[in-house]
C-alpha cells in the first residue's frame, strides 16, 4: 500500500515538473515577442516607409523567440 503512495506522489511531482518547465519557459519568448513587436511598431510610427524594411526582421526574430518556447514544451514532454 505504501508504495502505491510513493508512486502515486512521484506522478503528482512529475506534473509539477512538466507545469513548472512550460510555465517558465514561456516566460522568456513572451517577453522577447512583446519588445519585438513593441520597438517594431515604434519604428514604423516613427519612419512609416521602413515598414517594409522591418517586417522580415521582426518575424524572424519573432519565430526564434517561439522556437525557444516550442523547446521548454520539448522538454516537458520527456520529463517521465
Amino acid at each position: 500500500m505504501e508504495e502505491m503512495e510513493v508512486a502515486k506522489a512521484a506522478i503528482d511531482l512529475t506534473m509539477i515538473a512538466k507545469a513548472l518547465v512550460i510555465g517558465v519557459g514561456s516566460i522568456g519568448p513572451a517577453i522577447a515577442i512583446g519588445k519585438i513587436g513593441s520597438k517594431a511598431m515604434e519604428s514604423i510610427g516613427r519612419n512609416p516607409e521602413a515598414s517594409e524594411k522591418l517586417l522580415v526582421p521582426m518575424l524572424l526574430s519573432a519565430a526564434f523567440a517561439e522556437a525557444i518556447a516550442i523547446y521548454a514544451l520539448v522538454i516537458a514532454f520527456t520529463i517521465s
